[in-house]
């Protein structure tokens, strides 16, 4: 940390050179942060923040032209400062006297008064606390984010004071209510003589632009990966090849139940809802007999599956990633790339001429034909799979005497083998599906016999409405008829899963990491779970607060399901069914409702007894809403998720009557531990049955699991606990609560945490 003061009136000068500086500090090997902070009490004081991995980046930092450039740059616009204004510090493994403490709140303009009034009250109190030295409140300009950064004496006298659950009301009340969603550091001084300034070897790089993440892609999944990131304050870049979004011509169009709870934490549930059109259920017919019929309307699914065209699907993605600051770049394209063990450096082609990205990861989601994988060297396990038949896609308006709602299979059968099938999935709008059916000879004679191109055939004909008409008299029921065919095209069927989803700093998702058949509608759902699951690792990998091994978990526990996800793609695609005994297990199954990490390194338990937990989500399984808890001062009962939903992993602790008194008490230390080791991004909550005795602990925050569906869901009985990540999977599960046990469980997620 070096603070400077501007001199009168050049301020602003000041901050645009940190600008500058800091897409090229950003470039540097190692460096893991770079802020300008603002004396919340002095408008022309600064404070610069860099984090370095280790010493030695931060000496090639400080003895290199970067740190030269930016000291010569402010020179003339800053007062004269001496040794003390700077400041180097370790974190948590260092030793040391003195420790410093940096918390970060955000703090409403509408409530900084308020803030500031209790602020100078809370300062005064402080002083009085042993081993407090002094503070200063930083904020970073043009936000809302505050940083009071506190100095003390000794770290045992630092946690001492912060044991004690009553110190936010005896000392932080004034200010207690900003303290609720906090991140907190700790760093040790460190004794750092100025070192010697070298010459600059005048070699640098000349980058345009840099940024945190680039995301090449602006599909679902490369959308969904940028909201993720940019909802946790990471900066991304994306990019996509196409000049302008799809209007209508696309594959994907049912939206899985899970993907609808992704879509309710990001905020756009009620945006498809409304675009959409809810698919009831299925009907399946073998040379013309109905086989069976299935409602999907199941009473236990937190959302029924939703009709969607794709392009209103990036519509709404895309509206959504405006309002976190972020658009994607379109008609940008991405030549090459190379990396090292700071980032990767990309080379984009745009319509003002190739530009150069410095990133720290690279995430492609660019589809079947990706570049990414493509520059990567990744192959397809196996081989790539193709149907030697062609289909036919369009979107025509259908007249018949069928149920409102339903996926509609028509299949024909010569001698038990299928050689004529019909797919019809309802559109919004009145009788209108998506037909999927094989593609008349015509077509495969174009080809010469030979492979079509994968995907939609551009080098090929159109189908006609005559040609809809063609299959529906062949497979549908009599007297059916097709009319306002708005759009149609041919394409073919590949299939396969890459070798590898990373290498180094760059990650493939969605169709760039696996192709299957739509049966199910599995390709674009798959992909949304891919980004969901790589974003908050990556979120923590670039904030330097991830475990080593945590972004390889990505692929660990991605690749298994995209494998299980393509081989039961490709076994149903020419099927009836696959599993006729079980259609609502394989319903569930295709809507990801029970996907489950179950092998994943990052997740564990300790349980007392063999059955311990047995009725509730095991660990890596999805953590499943219940509704029926009250908090005091709520009107109305909530449901889990509205405690789990956010950014940050969820701690619910639980406790019923017959839990042992000293080990409720012990729940105030415990949430202290955690957020200390996950450096506040964590939430903990103590869940109470009707008959348990809330503790007098003003923190973790109690809600009562008043009518029972927690205990009944999660299986809960005596004392509990249960982990839930932010991809809402359960991390880890304890009974009785084994604090130990869980501080190795964060360890493999946090341990990067400082």
């Amino acid at each position: 940390m070096v603070r400077i003061r501007a001199r009168p009136g050049r301020e602003h000068a000041v901050e645009a050179a940190w600008r500058t500086a800091a897409g090229q500090i950003s470039r540097l090997a190692g460096n893991l942060r770079r802020e300008l902070l603002l004396d919340a009490n002095d408008p022309r004081s600064f404070v610069v923040v860099t984090e370095w991995a280790d010493e030695s980046a931060l000496h090639d930092y400080e003895t290199g032209p970067v740190a030269a450039r930016f000291a010569d740059t402010v020179r003339p616009l800053c007062e004269a400062s001496g040794p003390a204004s700077r400041r180097v510090m370790r974190g948590p493994e260092g030793t040391g006297s003195k420790v410093f403490v940096d918390v970060e709140l955000t703090v409403p303009a509408d409530r900084l008064a308020e803030f500031e009034r209790g602020y100078v009250e809370v300062t005064a109190r402080m002083a009085e606390v042993p081993g407090y030295l002094r503070e200063d409140l930083l904020r970073q300009p043009g936000s809302d984010v505050h940083h009071i950064f506190a100095e003390w004496r000794s770290e045992t006298e630092f946690y001492r004071w912060i044991g004690n659950p009553a110190h936010a009301q005896e000392e932080a009340g004034p200010i207690a209510p900003f303290l609720l969603d906090i991140r907190r550091r700790l760093f040790h001084d460190v004794a750092h003589p100025e070192s010697r300034r070298e010459p600059s070897t005048g070699k640098e790089i000349d980058v345009h632009t840099t940024t945190d993440v680039l995301i090449v892609g602006a599909g679902p999944t490369g959308l969904t990966a940028a909201v993720e990131l940019a909802r946790r304050g990471i900066e991304c870049r994306v990019i996509e090849k196409q000049a302008t979004p799809p209007a209508q011509a696309d594959k994907a169009i049912g939206i899985h139940c899970r993907t609808m709870e992704i879509w309710a934490e990001q905020g756009i549930v009620r945006d498809a809802m409304d675009a959409g059109i809810w698919l009831t259920g299925n009907m399946v017919f073998v040379n013309g007999v109905q086989t069976h019929r299935m409602s999907w309307e199941l009473p236990e699914l937190p959302y029924a599956h939703l009709g969607l065209p794709q392009y209103e699907t990036e519509r709404i993605l895309t509206e959504r990633l405006a309002t976190l600051g972020v658009r994607p770049q379109r008609g940008a394209e991405l030549i090459a790339f190379t990396q090292d063990d700071g980032g990767v450096l990309a080379t984009v082609a745009t319509a003002g001429g190739e530009e150069t990205v410095r990133a720290k990861y690279l995430v492609g989601c660019d589809g079947a034909h990706s570049r990414v994988r493509e520059l990567l060297g990744l192959t397809f396990s196996g081989g790539l799979g193709r149907f030697p038949q062609l289909f036919m896609l369009g979107d025509v308006d259908v007249d018949w005497d069928m149920p409102e709602g339903h996926l509609l299979r028509f299949m024909h059968e010569t001698d038990g083998r299928m050689d004529g099938m019909l797919v019809c999935v309802p559109l919004r709008g009145e009788s209108r599906y998506r037909i999927a059916t094989l593609a008349p000879p015509r077509f495969f004679a174009q080809t010469g016999g030979q492979d079509a191109p994968p995907g939609f055939s551009e080098e090929l004909a159109e189908p006609t409405l005559a040609d809809v008409q063609a299959a529906i008299d062949h497979l549908a029921p009599p007297g059916t008829r097709a009319s306002n065919l708005r759009w149609s095209s041919v394409f073919r069927i590949s299939h396969g899963i890459v070798d590898r989803y990373a290498a180094g700093r760059v990650f493939v998702a969605g169709d760039a990491a696996h192709l299957h058949p739509p049966a199910g509608g599995q390709g674009m759902n798959t992909g949304i779970q891919d980004a969901w699951n790589l974003a908050w690792k990556l979120a923590l990998a670039v904030r330097g607060l991830a475990a080593p091994g945590l972004l390889d978990s990505y692929e660990t526990e991605r690749r298994p399901e995209g494998e299980e996800i393509v081989g039961r793609a490709v076994r149903m695609a020419f099927t009836d069914e696959l599993d006729r005994n079980d259609l609502k297990r394989q319903f569930l199954q295709e809507m990801s409702m029970l996907l489950s990490y179950s092998d994943s390194p990052l997740v564990g338990e300790s349980l007392s007894a063999p059955d311990a937990l047995r009725a509730g989500p095991g660990p890596g399984d999805r953590a499943p809403d219940v509704g029926g808890l009250r908090r005091r001062g709520v009107g109305h009962p909530l449901r889990l998720h509205d405690l789990t939903r956010g950014t940050r992993h969820t701690l619910l602790v639980y406790a019923d009557g017959s839990a042992d008194e000293a080990t409720v008490a012990a729940v105030g230390k415990l949430c202290a531990d955690v957020r200390r080791q996950a450096s506040g991004q964590i939430d903990v909550y103590l869940l109470l049955s009707p008959d348990g005795d809330a503790p007098g602990l003003l923190d973790p925050p109690v809600v009562r699991d008043a009518g029972g569906e927690f205990r009944a869901a999660y299986g809960v009985a005596g004392s509990a606990l249960y982990l839930v990540r932010p991809d809402g999977h359960v991390g880890f599960r304890s009974q009785p609560i084994d604090a130990d046990a869980l501080s190795k469980n964060l360890q493999l997620v946090f341990g990067g945490a400082r």
